[in-house]
Protein backbone atom coordinates (compact mmCIF):
# COMPACT_ATOMS: atom_id res chain seq x y z
CA UNK A 1 0.00 0.00 0.00
CA UNK A 2 1.15 3.58 -0.66
CA UNK A 3 3.01 5.52 2.03
CA UNK A 4 0.84 7.78 4.15
CA UNK A 5 1.76 11.34 3.20
CA UNK A 6 -1.43 13.08 4.34
CA UNK A 7 -1.88 11.86 7.90
CA UNK A 8 0.20 11.24 10.96
CA UNK A 9 -2.01 8.26 11.89
CA UNK A 10 -1.21 4.64 11.20
CA UNK A 11 -3.58 4.17 8.26
CA UNK A 12 -2.41 5.05 4.74
CA UNK A 13 -4.16 7.98 3.05
CA UNK A 14 -6.12 5.59 0.79
CA UNK A 15 -8.07 4.34 3.79
CA UNK A 16 -9.08 7.87 4.80
CA UNK A 17 -10.26 9.04 1.38
CA UNK A 18 -13.96 8.63 0.49
CA UNK A 19 -14.44 6.34 -2.47
CA UNK A 20 -16.37 3.41 -3.84
CA UNK A 21 -18.57 1.24 -1.64
CA UNK A 22 -17.04 -1.77 -3.41
CA UNK A 23 -14.10 -3.34 -1.59
CA UNK A 24 -13.06 -5.10 -4.82
CA UNK A 25 -12.86 -1.74 -6.62
CA UNK A 26 -10.86 -0.30 -3.71
CA UNK A 27 -8.42 -3.21 -3.81
CA UNK A 28 -8.19 -2.98 -7.60
CA UNK A 29 -7.26 0.70 -7.39
CA UNK A 30 -4.70 0.52 -4.57
CA UNK A 31 -3.29 -3.00 -4.62
CA UNK A 32 -4.54 -4.80 -7.75
CA UNK A 33 -2.04 -7.66 -7.44
CA UNK A 34 -4.01 -8.86 -4.40
CA UNK A 35 -7.03 -9.72 -6.55
CA UNK A 36 -7.00 -13.44 -7.46
CA UNK A 37 -7.65 -12.79 -11.16
CA UNK A 38 -4.68 -10.41 -11.48
CA UNK A 39 -2.01 -12.78 -10.30
CA UNK A 40 0.65 -14.05 -12.67
CA UNK A 41 0.92 -17.80 -12.67
CA UNK A 42 4.38 -19.39 -12.65
CA UNK A 43 5.52 -21.06 -15.84
CA UNK A 44 5.25 -24.82 -15.52
CA UNK A 45 5.65 -27.71 -17.93
CA UNK A 46 2.69 -29.99 -18.31
CA UNK A 47 -0.59 -30.02 -16.46
CA UNK A 48 -0.64 -29.32 -12.74
CA UNK A 49 -3.23 -31.13 -10.64
CA UNK A 50 -4.93 -28.96 -8.01
CA UNK A 51 -7.67 -29.86 -5.52
CA UNK A 52 -11.14 -29.37 -6.96
CA UNK A 53 -14.42 -29.15 -5.09
CA UNK A 54 -17.68 -30.78 -6.15
CA UNK A 55 -20.85 -30.98 -5.84
CA UNK A 56 -23.21 -28.18 -4.63
CA UNK A 57 -27.02 -28.38 -4.58
CA UNK A 58 -29.80 -26.00 -3.54
CA UNK A 59 -33.56 -26.23 -3.16
CA UNK A 60 -36.12 -23.56 -2.35
CA UNK A 61 -39.14 -24.09 -0.14
CA UNK A 62 -41.89 -21.73 1.06
CA UNK A 63 -40.12 -19.51 3.55
CA UNK A 64 -36.50 -20.07 2.56
CA UNK A 65 -33.84 -22.04 0.75
CA UNK A 66 -31.46 -24.92 1.51
CA UNK A 67 -27.85 -24.96 0.22
CA UNK A 68 -25.68 -28.07 0.67
CA UNK A 69 -22.44 -29.61 -0.53
CA UNK A 70 -20.57 -32.88 -0.30
CA UNK A 71 -17.21 -33.04 1.50
CA UNK A 72 -14.81 -34.44 -1.10
CA UNK A 73 -12.03 -32.60 -2.92
CA UNK A 74 -10.25 -34.42 -5.74
CA UNK A 75 -6.91 -33.97 -7.47
CA UNK A 76 -7.10 -35.91 -10.69
CA UNK A 77 -8.03 -39.45 -9.74
CA UNK A 78 -6.85 -38.95 -6.14
CA UNK A 79 -8.99 -37.89 -3.18
CA UNK A 80 -7.20 -34.76 -1.96
CA UNK A 81 -9.43 -34.19 1.07
CA UNK A 82 -12.38 -36.09 2.49
CA UNK A 83 -13.86 -33.43 4.77
CA UNK A 84 -13.53 -30.11 2.94
CA UNK A 85 -16.19 -27.49 3.58
CA UNK A 86 -17.71 -25.99 0.44
CA UNK A 87 -20.67 -23.99 1.76
CA UNK A 88 -20.07 -20.65 3.49
CA UNK A 89 -22.26 -17.82 4.76
CA UNK A 90 -21.90 -14.70 2.60
CA UNK A 91 -23.76 -12.59 5.15
CA UNK A 92 -26.74 -12.96 7.48
CA UNK A 93 -29.22 -13.83 4.71
CA UNK A 94 -27.17 -15.50 1.99
CA UNK A 95 -24.62 -18.25 1.37
CA UNK A 96 -22.22 -19.46 -1.31
CA UNK A 97 -21.42 -23.02 -2.31
CA UNK A 98 -18.16 -23.47 -4.22
CA UNK A 99 -17.24 -25.79 -7.06
CA UNK A 100 -14.02 -25.65 -9.04
CA UNK A 101 -10.43 -24.98 -7.96
CA UNK A 102 -10.77 -25.27 -4.19
CA UNK A 103 -8.07 -22.85 -2.97
CA UNK A 104 -9.06 -20.10 -5.39
CA UNK A 105 -12.76 -20.63 -4.65
CA UNK A 106 -12.29 -20.27 -0.88
CA UNK A 107 -10.27 -17.10 -1.44
CA UNK A 108 -13.03 -15.70 -3.67
CA UNK A 109 -15.65 -16.43 -1.02
CA UNK A 110 -13.61 -14.59 1.64
CA UNK A 111 -13.28 -11.62 -0.71
CA UNK A 112 -17.03 -11.72 -1.39
CA UNK A 113 -17.75 -11.70 2.34
CA UNK A 114 -15.52 -8.62 2.70
CA UNK A 115 -17.26 -7.01 -0.27
CA UNK A 116 -20.70 -7.30 1.37
CA UNK A 117 -19.42 -6.18 4.78
CA UNK A 118 -17.58 -3.21 3.26
CA UNK A 119 -20.68 -2.09 1.36
CA UNK A 120 -22.80 -2.27 4.51
CA UNK A 121 -20.32 -0.20 6.52
CA UNK A 122 -19.88 2.45 3.81
CA UNK A 123 -23.53 2.77 2.77
CA UNK A 124 -25.14 2.03 6.13
CA UNK A 125 -27.47 -0.48 4.49
CA UNK A 126 -27.28 -4.01 3.12
CA UNK A 127 -27.33 -4.85 -0.56
CA UNK A 128 -30.46 -6.44 -1.96
CA UNK A 129 -30.16 -10.13 -2.77
CA UNK A 130 -30.18 -9.18 -6.45
CA UNK A 131 -27.31 -6.77 -5.80
CA UNK A 132 -25.31 -9.45 -3.97
CA UNK A 133 -25.79 -11.83 -6.89
CA UNK A 134 -24.58 -9.14 -9.30
CA UNK A 135 -21.48 -8.40 -7.19
CA UNK A 136 -20.56 -12.08 -7.19
CA UNK A 137 -21.05 -12.17 -10.96
CA UNK A 138 -18.56 -9.31 -11.36
CA UNK A 139 -15.99 -11.12 -9.21
CA UNK A 140 -16.30 -14.32 -11.23
CA UNK A 141 -15.91 -12.33 -14.46
CA UNK A 142 -12.71 -10.86 -13.02
CA UNK A 143 -11.36 -14.39 -12.67
CA UNK A 144 -11.90 -15.23 -16.35
CA UNK A 145 -8.15 -15.16 -17.12
CA UNK A 146 -7.54 -17.80 -14.46
CA UNK A 147 -10.51 -19.83 -15.68
CA UNK A 148 -9.09 -19.95 -19.21
CA UNK A 149 -5.93 -21.43 -17.69
CA UNK A 150 -7.91 -24.17 -15.98
CA UNK A 151 -8.45 -22.48 -12.60
CA UNK A 152 -12.19 -22.04 -12.80
CA UNK A 153 -14.54 -21.19 -9.94
CA UNK A 154 -18.26 -21.85 -10.48
CA UNK A 155 -20.26 -21.15 -7.31
CA UNK A 156 -23.92 -21.48 -6.44
CA UNK A 157 -25.41 -18.52 -4.58
CA UNK A 158 -28.59 -18.71 -2.51
CA UNK A 159 -30.32 -16.53 0.02
CA UNK A 160 -33.52 -15.24 1.53
CA UNK A 161 -34.86 -12.17 -0.27
CA UNK A 162 -36.21 -9.93 2.49
CA UNK A 163 -37.99 -7.74 -0.08
CA UNK A 164 -39.81 -10.58 -1.87
CA UNK A 165 -39.98 -12.69 1.29
CA UNK A 166 -38.80 -15.92 -0.34
CA UNK A 167 -35.70 -17.98 -0.98
CA UNK A 168 -33.88 -17.51 -4.29
CA UNK A 169 -31.07 -19.39 -6.07
CA UNK A 170 -28.51 -18.09 -8.60
CA UNK A 171 -26.13 -20.12 -10.74
CA UNK A 172 -23.11 -18.90 -12.73
CA UNK A 173 -20.83 -19.86 -15.59
CA UNK A 174 -17.07 -19.19 -15.76
CA UNK A 175 -17.61 -15.87 -17.57
CA UNK A 176 -19.72 -14.51 -14.72
CA UNK A 177 -22.99 -15.10 -16.55
CA UNK A 178 -25.77 -15.25 -13.95
CA UNK A 179 -29.03 -17.17 -14.09
CA UNK A 180 -31.76 -17.36 -11.50
CA UNK A 181 -32.87 -20.93 -10.90
CA UNK A 182 -36.42 -21.72 -9.91
CA UNK A 183 -37.04 -24.49 -7.43
CA UNK A 184 -33.67 -26.21 -7.35
CA UNK A 185 -30.18 -26.12 -8.84
CA UNK A 186 -26.83 -27.90 -8.81
CA UNK A 187 -23.27 -27.21 -9.90
CA UNK A 188 -20.04 -29.20 -10.01
CA UNK A 189 -19.05 -32.50 -11.58
CA UNK A 190 -21.95 -34.39 -10.01
CA UNK A 191 -24.52 -31.75 -10.87
CA UNK A 192 -26.07 -33.72 -13.74
CA UNK A 193 -26.94 -36.62 -11.45
CA UNK A 194 -27.98 -34.38 -8.55
CA UNK A 195 -30.24 -32.32 -10.78
CA UNK A 196 -31.85 -35.45 -12.18
CA UNK A 197 -32.53 -36.66 -8.65
CA UNK A 198 -34.09 -33.37 -7.58
CA UNK A 199 -36.19 -33.22 -10.73
CA UNK A 200 -37.91 -36.42 -9.61
CA UNK A 201 -38.33 -35.47 -5.96
CA UNK A 202 -38.85 -31.70 -5.88
CA UNK A 203 -42.24 -30.16 -5.05
CA UNK A 204 -42.94 -26.43 -4.61
CA UNK A 205 -44.65 -27.00 -1.27
CA UNK A 206 -41.81 -28.84 0.50
CA UNK A 207 -41.34 -28.22 4.19
CA UNK A 208 -37.93 -27.20 5.51
CA UNK A 209 -37.37 -30.76 6.76
CA UNK A 210 -38.30 -32.25 3.39
CA UNK A 211 -36.03 -29.79 1.56
CA UNK A 212 -33.03 -30.75 3.69
CA UNK A 213 -33.77 -34.43 3.05
CA UNK A 214 -34.10 -33.69 -0.68
CA UNK A 215 -30.63 -32.13 -1.00
CA UNK A 216 -29.02 -35.00 0.92
CA UNK A 217 -30.80 -37.45 -1.41
CA UNK A 218 -29.47 -35.51 -4.41
CA UNK A 219 -25.89 -35.60 -3.10
CA UNK A 220 -26.30 -39.32 -2.41
CA UNK A 221 -27.39 -39.88 -6.03
CA UNK A 222 -24.52 -37.75 -7.35
CA UNK A 223 -21.98 -39.74 -5.32
CA UNK A 224 -23.48 -42.95 -6.67
CA UNK A 225 -22.48 -42.03 -10.25
CA UNK A 226 -19.74 -39.40 -9.95
CA UNK A 227 -16.42 -40.49 -8.44
CA UNK A 228 -15.47 -36.88 -7.60
CA UNK A 229 -18.50 -36.50 -5.32
CA UNK A 230 -18.15 -37.94 -1.85
CA UNK A 231 -21.10 -39.73 -0.32
CA UNK A 232 -21.85 -39.66 3.41
CA UNK A 233 -19.12 -41.52 5.29
CA UNK A 234 -20.80 -43.08 8.32
CA UNK A 235 -17.59 -44.77 9.49
CA UNK A 236 -15.58 -41.54 9.62
CA UNK A 237 -18.64 -39.47 10.61
CA UNK A 238 -18.26 -37.21 7.59
CA UNK A 239 -21.63 -35.80 6.53
CA UNK A 240 -22.68 -33.22 3.92
CA UNK A 241 -22.68 -29.57 4.92
CA UNK A 242 -26.32 -28.50 4.94
CA UNK A 243 -27.39 -24.88 5.50
CA UNK A 244 -30.81 -23.30 5.75
CA UNK A 245 -31.57 -19.62 5.09
CA UNK A 246 -34.92 -18.16 6.15
CA UNK A 247 -36.26 -14.86 7.45
CA UNK A 248 -34.42 -15.70 10.68
CA UNK A 249 -31.09 -15.72 8.82
CA UNK A 250 -28.40 -18.26 7.96
CA UNK A 251 -28.19 -21.50 9.92
CA UNK A 252 -25.83 -24.42 9.47
CA UNK A 253 -27.17 -27.79 10.54
CA UNK A 254 -25.22 -29.34 13.38
CA UNK A 255 -23.37 -32.61 12.90
CA UNK A 256 -26.09 -34.36 14.92
CA UNK A 257 -28.83 -32.95 12.67
CA UNK A 258 -26.94 -33.84 9.48
CA UNK A 259 -26.16 -37.36 10.71
CA UNK A 260 -29.83 -37.95 11.54
CA UNK A 261 -30.88 -37.04 7.98
CA UNK A 262 -28.06 -39.10 6.48
CA UNK A 263 -28.93 -42.18 8.53
CA UNK A 264 -32.61 -41.90 7.58
CA UNK A 265 -31.67 -41.64 3.89
CA UNK A 266 -29.23 -44.54 4.24
CA UNK A 267 -31.89 -46.78 5.75
CA UNK A 268 -34.28 -45.99 2.92
CA UNK A 269 -31.54 -46.80 0.42
CA UNK A 270 -31.19 -50.25 1.92
CA UNK A 271 -34.87 -50.79 1.18
CA UNK A 272 -34.88 -48.98 -2.19
CA UNK A 273 -31.33 -49.08 -3.67
CA UNK A 274 -32.29 -46.92 -6.66
CA UNK A 275 -33.62 -44.12 -4.48
CA UNK A 276 -36.92 -43.11 -2.93
CA UNK A 277 -40.12 -42.15 -4.62
CA UNK A 278 -41.24 -38.56 -4.25
CA UNK A 279 -43.97 -39.45 -1.76
CA UNK A 280 -41.36 -40.93 0.61
CA UNK A 281 -39.60 -37.62 1.24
Amino acid sequence: MEANTRSTGRLPAAFLTPGSSSFVDFLGAHQPEMLPGNRTLPAVKGAVELPHGTTIVAAAFPGGVVLAGDRRATMGNVIAQRDIEKVFPADEYSAVGIAGTAGLAVEMVKLFQLELEHYEKIEGATLSLEGKANRLSTMIRGNLGMALQGLAVVPLFAGYDTDREKGRIFSYDVTGGRSEEHGFAATGSGSVFARGSMKKLYKPDLTESQATTLVVQALYDAADDDSATGGPDLGRRIYPIVTVITDEGFRKLTEAESSEIVRAVHERRLELPDGPRAELL
